[in-house]
């Protein structure tokens, strides 16, 4: 009985360190960090962090923003959206939303 996962595993030993979700996160929310760091926001989003839940799931927090902000983000999106598109236009390729059901 003290060696199937719900022993190994009880609130008592838990850790995220021990979960490949935490890495998930934290990579994930250092990828987010970063692309911010590049447009200037980093001083925007004073609440980006990674969280593990009660259930062991990897959440980035993003916290709140100013509108300002929410429009320099929206903004950047919108930009990188059209960039997007574009080079899938100069390279022939079709967007993903018209190639449905076909990969």
């Amino acid at each position: 009985m003290g060696n199937d996962a719900t022993h190994r595993h009880d609130a008592a030993t838990w850790s995220p360190l021990d979960s490949d979700d935490w890495y998930t996160t934290r990579n994930a929310t250092t990828a987010l960090r970063d692309a911010l760091l590049a447009a200037g926001l980093e001083r925007d989003f004073p609440y980006l962090r990674a969280e593990m839940n009660a259930f062991g799931q990897g959440l980035v927090e993003l916290g709140r923003v100013s509108p300002a902000t929410a429009e320099r983000l929206a903004e950047l999106l919108r930009l990188a959206l059209a960039a997007g598109l574009r080079r899938l236009e100069e390279s022939g390729a079709e967007p993903p939303e018209h190639r449905s059901g076909r990969d």
